[in-house]
């Protein structure tokens, strides 16, 4: 299982938590995961999000592995031109 840090926003999808626990090999299942997990948070993810991974951001890296004790963030991804 790997521990995912949320921001703020997020927290009321999830009963309050700050942290969620996933079954997952890399961030692209992380993220399938949390929608499994967690059918609200879809359209936060959807609408895109970056994941960070022991002090590594990722925004399109899917494949990108993580272990049970990595250090991993969901953050919301900034827009701007």
């Amino acid at each position: 299982m790997v521990t995912v840090n949320l921001w703020s926003g997020l927290r009321s999808h999830v009963d309050g938590r700050d942290s969620v626990e996933i079954e997952a090999n890399n961030v692209g299942e992380v993220l399938r995961g949390l929608v499994r997990a967690y059918p609200q948070l879809e359209p936060v993810i959807a609408a895109g999000v970056s994941v960070a991974v022991d002090g590594r951001i990722y925004a399109q890296g899917l494949t990108q592995p993580v272990a049970p004790d990595s250090e991993v963030f969901l953050l919301q991804r900034i827009k701007g031109g």
